[in-house]
């Protein structure tokens, strides 16, 4: 397990860095943690460090937001399941095509979807700590 420390928004950056640095040839990558414990955020500043240049936001209403670096023209998708109901609802929209897409996968609330997430799913949780820092714990 990798553990990567935010202190504050400060020093999210840094650990979008290290978080990439770290990456292997998975691609998708599960995101838990309770709301506003920064799995939001976390994700913009990933794909602000692969170089999307547009504007990163919750696919919450949308369920799924695509973007695409403009540093290697890789595709990046940002799921956010929290509006899920059933696993239908996420079988409809094609989920699995992405997740086996080869391109990089951001999920938020994988827990809604976990029977079609893949084998080699990379699961990271982000926990709010007292002193509002956050700790993120890859697996």
């Amino acid at each position: 397990m990798k553990t990567i420390q935010i202190t504050s928004l400060d020093t999210i950056h840094e650990a979008a860095k290290e978080f990439i640095a770290n990456m292997d040839d998975r691609t998708v990558f599960a995101f838990h943690g309770k709301m506003g414990a920064g799995k939001t955020t976390f994700i913009k500043a990933l794909c602000e460090e692969l170089g999307v240049e547009d504007v990163i936001n919750s696919p919450t209403f949308a369920i799924i937001n695509e973007y695409r670096s403009e540093t290697t023209g890789e595709l990046i998708y940002h799921f956010d399941f929290y509006r899920i109901n059933k696993l239908s609802e996420a079988e409809d929209i094609g989920t699995e095509d992405y997740f086996y897409s080869g391109a990089l996968c951001f999920i938020e609330w994988p827990e809604k979807v976990e029977d079609l997430l893949p084998g080699d799913v990379v699961d990271v949780t982000i926990t709010e700590n007292p002193d509002g820092s956050r700790t993120v714990e890859v697996n």
